[in-house]
């Protein structure tokens, strides 16, 4: 059985984590912009932006509503820890919301919060952090 990906995320906290250059495909890739300690200038941001949508890139924020918006992003990315119904308001626009979620209690409050996609941490049984439980296979069904 082959598994065919439709989407690839790229979570990073700087621009110079990652080279657009090596990306080849079109519209199969999309960048997380996560920095929450220290900012970077808006004009490197803007011209990262830039480069990612002559790449066809998506550019996304985490987070932040107001730089999404000055920046001109594709999407916004809502954390697990993110609990806020702020971004309701983005609903209307063409502004897409994607977010993370740990157990299906966060799934159905990022449901609510009005995201599109949303990336499942711990959905399988890992060897590096045997303390927090993952959320099956099954229960993931369910």
């Amino acid at each position: 059985m082959f598994s065919f990906k439709n989407k690839y995320y790229f979570i990073i906290e700087s621009t110079k984590d990652i080279n657009l250059k090596n990306i080849k495909k079109r519209n199969k890739f999309i960048i997380v912009y996560r920095n929450s300690d220290n900012l970077e200038h808006k004009t490197h941001l803007m011209k990262f932006r830039n480069e990612c949508k002559i790449k066809s890139v998506g550019f996304y924020v985490a987070n932040n509503i107001n730089l999404a918006i000055d920046l001109n992003s594709d999407g916004l990315y809502l954390s697990s820890y993110n609990r806020s119904y702020r971004s309701l308001s983005l609903k209307k626009t063409n502004f897409r919301i994607i977010g993370s979620a740990h157990s299906s209690r966060e799934i159905f409050m990022k449901v609510r919060q009005g995201c599109r996609e949303i990336l499942f941490s711990k959905l399988f049984k890992v060897n590096y952090d045997k303390k927090s439980s993952f959320l099956g296979v099954i229960k993931f069904n369910n």
